[in-house]
């Protein structure tokens, strides 16, 4: 595999892994990351529900994933609920210097798989606290709204979220799962500097809002990458140009977001060192024109 180019700009006490080779990009400007980085759901128990089946297993993936040159981890406060931010403080606190940890609020969690919007400002800043604690920071480097909330106004809860920041708890505010539209009005109500949507090579409805980020030089960070295995599944859309490559089919998939847009800032997630490595070699790797070509109308069929 070549390695991709990267920026100039590199991390302050950036680890040496081969994330590295994705090249970089400055969250508000301000928090230089490498773009490969890792998203902390998968650590928790089935249905995004309690602790890992494999506590021991968990600890090494966050552990690993630094070595690894990852410098920037999301996760949630619904993600357990609360588990998977208490793993990563136990993994890695004291956090080495340039790690950037980015969480979110705005759900509930009344059960496995289940989750509930709660834009309510006073429910805002007490998760906010209780990240604070869970992480053992001072301040949260990236706090997302999870969702909108439809039964609170947005001024109310972004209102919440600049509040926090104005008392310095927070450092940046950052969005998941808006329209262009909404990115424009929160815009409006506060400073963002990153939205997460879901999004892959073969789910690319939010097109118009990475589109929009790479304009106004927000990140973006796509969520379901690899689309929960879909993607890198045996006879699969990916399978024979990954194998003509020599890469596996998540490398391929994960090397196209970081191709589609300098803005892009994959996270995927994995409870397994072993997928860890796998996810992270996608940094080392280039797609030409031709594969480009190929990969299209591959995904394109597959689609039909």
């Amino acid at each position: 595999m070549k390695a991709m180019s990267t920026t100039k700009n590199e991390p302050a006490a950036a680890g040496s892994g081969p994330a590295r080779y994705a090249g970089t990009f400055a969250i508000g400007g301000a928090l230089t990351v490498h773009r490969l980085g890792y998203g902390a759901m998968r650590l928790t128990g089935a249905g995004v529900w309690g602790p890992p089946a494999d506590h021991d297993e968990s600890i090494r993936v966050l552990r690993r994933a630094v070595e690894l040159g990852v410098d920037f981890i999301d996760t949630a406060d619904a993600y357990g609920p609360e588990v998977s931010e208490q793993l990563i403080a136990e993994a890695l606190h004291p956090y080495p210097p340039g790690l950037v940890i980015a969480t979110k609020a705005g759900f509930t969690r009344p059960g496995p798989n289940r989750w509930v919007e709660n834009g309510r400002p006073e429910y805002l800043r007490a998760a906010c606290e209780g990240s604070l604690r869970r992480l053992r920071v001072e301040r949260i480097d990236l706090l997302q709204l999870h969702r909108i909330d439809p039964k609170v106004p947005m001024a109310d809860q972004l209102g919440a979220f600049r509040d926090l920041q104005g008392e310095g708890k927070i450092r940046f505010i950052g969005l998941s799962e808006v329209s262009v539209k909404q990115i424009e009005q929160a815009r409006a109500l506060v400073d963002v500097v990153s939205v997460q949507n879901r999004y892959s090579i073969a789910d690319r409805a939010a097109d118009d809002v990475l589109d929009y980020c790479a304009r106004a030089r927000l990140a973006f960070i796509p969520w379901f990458p690899l689309a929960a295995g879909e993607l890198t599944a045996p006879g699969g859309a990916l399978e024979r140009v990954a194998a003509r490559l020599g890469i596996t089919t998540s490398q391929l998939a994960l090397a196209w977001l970081l191709w589609r847009s300098p803005v892009m800032l994959p996270i995927p997630g994995t409870s397994s060192v072993r997928h860890l490595e796998e996810n992270v070699g996608a940094a080392g790797v280039t797609l030409d024109a031709a594969v480009l070509r190929e990969l299209e109308v591959a995904v394109q069929a597959a689609a039909r």
